[in-house]
């Protein structure tokens, strides 16, 4: 002989087919709902589905499960249940693994219609039984309309058994659930997914399993839900069934949870068919029978669950678009280090064409040969009357080479001043992102450097903007006769003064880091370039060929900066997504409260009575 129970188990992960969007539901139900409410719980699956959570924070994974739970839930019961409120009954039995489920249900409805066993889990596909006469409503798969209609035992975890037995009344069907605490991931999410679709919870535990702390976490989920709630303690010794059954009223109550009906059952045996004895069941049985045959008891347990998930969605949905908030301002956070780091790599560079740093080494040995030698720096001062006369003869008789040289200089020591503050705005980018959990999973080891083309991009820069300086030159002397008499040369060795100028920070007055520098580059290039242009059409010169270098700059290191921004663009949730969800969320929650679910009195709506006392604790 053998003692009762679901003896179950079995590997496998048993998954819901994928939906591809909500069912086809006639949106003008006759009775309370009206019509707003169909169509609110539509347009807050479409917020729910516009909804992403890419990056990579906390709280994105339990936001994403908590978002495709919602859409089962709206899928499932919610939407199809508003359709048809009418249609019959649906208790889903679920509980620990080993707790009994299938043995009971096969016993409710006197025939073995759920697998029982003693490898666990038993229960592989979810089996739903009900009356012939209502078979169709379950057939048609407008309730839980993922798992696909079969009629024959499966060991498919996608499909959903449908057995009809005629021992159980019209009005009333089971669906016997996996395990809530299965060893298989799949199960235990496909047990909750069929809880949320429940008219009814009747959870099954046992003598030995009542205070684990899995059952509990589900049922204080059916409390929140507002959902109508039964309890079977199964396998109790009768000896300690008193002490039992009270303590576990006590821990109901404490969960606030104590008007759910409880039902005890004592251990014993099964037959030979694996039923329990009629006297075991009857009490439940009874209550069952009850309930089927009352059309409005019924249908105050379906508007009592519909309505109690219904209220539970708004803080859920709250919490989603929180969690959607949190999505994009981390997307933000992350883009602001990346604008944080490239500025400041563009402010070094507009430091660098003020103090001077530019006018050292290369440059300054170069600047020198091409305008004259030392004695030339310390005498131009008191020359500068003869300096144009003295400039075109310098100008016109020199070789080309000087010029050239002193070009290459100047390319060379910007190529180097932008590689250098690319490579450190790179790093700098790099390490702030790896310290943020959604920025570290959005990286590559070449983020961590500048781009690999990088150094042609910063020479053709360079270059580009030194073409653009002779032009500049070319535009603002035009009209000038010096141009006229000296042509090519001329421009060239003037555009090469004013990118000179285009370093020195304080206009041609040397201080600070110039004095050491450049001794008095500065100060002849300003003579250099006044006796051509004069004072004013200087200054312009030089803040426009800055200007233009520095807008320049700024577009290469935007180029650099995207290769950031680009991810974050590519994982970037909708700005709108969060206000988007809780506008749906308080459409529902209007809708709910004009559609006539909840009771008026705002009490709990009563449980149905049994028939007996027997086995009622």
């Amino acid at each position: 002989m053998t003692t009762h129970g679901d003896p179950a188990t079995r590997s496998g992960a048993p998954t819901v087919a994928a939906r591809t969007g909500p069912p086809e539901i006639d949106e003008t139900p006759t009775g309370p709902t009206g019509d707003g409410l169909p169509a609110a719980l539509t347009g807050l699956r479409a917020a729910i589905d516009a909804t992403r959570f890419p990056l990579a924070l906390p709280s994105a994974e339990p936001a994403r499960h908590t978002a495709r739970a919602l859409t089962d839930q709206l899928d499932d019961y919610l939407l199809p249940r508003l359709a048809r409120l009418d249609a019959p009954l649906l208790v889903v039995v679920g509980g620990s693994t080993g707790a009994g489920k299938s043995t009971l249900v096969n016993s409710l409805v006197q025939a073995r219609v759920s697998a029982a066993g003693v490898l666990r889990p038993t229960t592989r596909s979810p089996v739903l039984v009900c009356n012939p006469a209502d078979s169709a409503w379950f057939r048609q798969g407008e309730l839980l309309p993922g798992l696909t209609r079969t009629n024959e035992p499966s060991e498919d975890p996608g499909t959903l058994h449908l057995v009809t037995a005629p021992a159980l009344a019209p009005g009333l069907a089971f669906l016997d659930a996996p395990d809530i605490d299965s060893v298989v991931d799949a199960n235990r999410a496909l047990a909750g997914q069929l809880l949320a679709a429940a008219d009814l919870w009747l959870f099954v535990t046992t003598a030995a399993r009542y205070a684990d702390a899995v059952p509990w976490e589900l049922l204080r989920t059916a409390r929140s839900r507002g959902a109508a709630i039964a309890m079977v303690l199964d396998r109790v010794p009768p000896e300690a069934a008193d002490e039992i059954a009270a303590h576990l009223s006590e821990m109901l109550a404490a969960q606030e949870l104590g008007a759910a009906p409880l039902f005890v059952l004592p251990e014993t045996w099964v037959d030979g068919q694996g039923l329990l004895p009629d006297r075991v069941t009857a009490p439940l049985g009874a209550w069952f029978a009850r309930l089927a045959a009352d059309a409005d008891a019924r249908a105050a347990v379906v508007r009592q669950t519909l309505d109690g998930a219904l209220a539970s969605l708004h803080p859920t949905v709250e919490a989603l678009a929180d969690a959607a908030d949190e999505q994009v301002a981390a997307a933000d956070a992350l883009d602001d280090r990346v604008r944080a780091a490239y500025q400041g790599a563009h402010r070094t560079v507009a430091e660098g064409l003020k103090d001077g740093r530019l006018l050292r080494g290369e440059v300054l040995a170069r600047w020198q040969e091409f305008v004259g030698t030392g004695e030339f720096f310390r005498t131009l001062e008191a020359r500068i009357g003869r300096l144009r006369d003295r400039l075109v003869a310098a100008v016109t008789g020199r070789p080309a080479t000087p010029a050239t040289e002193l070009r290459h200089a100047i390319e060379s020591q910007l190529v180097t001043l932008l590689r250098g503050v690319a490579a450190e705005a790179a790093e700098h980018t790099y390490t702030a992102w790896k310290a943020h959990p959604a920025g570290a999973a959005l990286l590559d080891p070449p983020l961590a450097h500048a781009g690999a083309d990088l150094p042609e991009r910063a020479e053709r820069l360079v270059r580009d903007w030194q073409r653009a300086v002779l032009e500049l030159v070319r535009e603002e002397g035009g009209d000038r006769r010096f141009v006229a008499r000296t042509a090519a040369y001329a421009v060239n060795a003037t555009g090469l003064a004013v990118m000179i100028a285009v370093f020195a920070s304080t206009a041609f007055i040397p201080t600070g880091l110039e004095v050491a520098t450049g001794a008095g580059t500065t100060v002849a290039a300003q003579a250099v370039l006044q006796a051509i242009f004069g004072d004013q059409a200087v200054r312009t010169l030089a803040a426009k060929a800055r200007g233009d270098l520095l807008e320049r700059v700024r577009a290469l290191l935007d180029e650099e900066a995207a290769r950031y921004l680009t991810r974050t663009d590519a994982a970037r949730p909708g700005a709108q997504d969060a206000a988007g969800l809780r506008r749906a969320a308080g459409r529902v929650e209007v809708a709910r409260h004009h559609s006539g679910l909840a009771d008026p009195s705002g009490q709990a709506l009563p449980t149905p009575t049994p028939t007996s006392e027997d086995g009622i604790r």
